[in-house]
């Protein structure tokens, strides 16, 4: 069974760090690519960033600068680093995954969630 557990969110001030952190379990990270998402209260889901396990990450147009995707191989985790927060970016950030991924995760869609994890940043 696949999971993914997202942590590392909290209430912070503008102009501060955060690393989100997703453990995952049932599948290999070889074969797949995981992506971070993140949605505000009333507002549409919004694609944060991509990666694979071929090292190469993709960042939505609003996200390049300050958000960094990265992976762990030996915790099983993957991380978003979320630098200069501002109030805006005040949501809840979902992990996601899609197994069996041969070539490319530019573009990917997502087979499997998270549960979220909030992040609130204040002025």
């Amino acid at each position: 069974e696949v999971q993914l557990v997202e942590s590392g969110g909290g209430s912070v001030q503008a102009g501060g760090s955060l690393r989100l952190t997703c453990v995952h379990s049932g599948y290999e990270y070889s074969r797949s690519c995981m992506g971070w998402f993140r949605q505000a209260p009333g507002k549409e889901r919004e694609w944060v960033a991509t990666r694979g396990s071929g090292n190469v990450a993709y960042y939505g147009d609003s996200f390049k600068g300050r958000f960094t995707i990265a992976y762990d191989v030996d915790n099983d985790s993957a991380y978003l680093q979320i630098n200069s927060l501002k109030p805006e970016d005040t949501a809840t950030y979902y992990c996601a995954a899609t197994t069996h991924a041969i070539g490319s995760c530019e573009g990917r869609t997502f087979t499997y969630w998270g549960r979220g994890t909030q992040v609130t940043v204040s002025s």
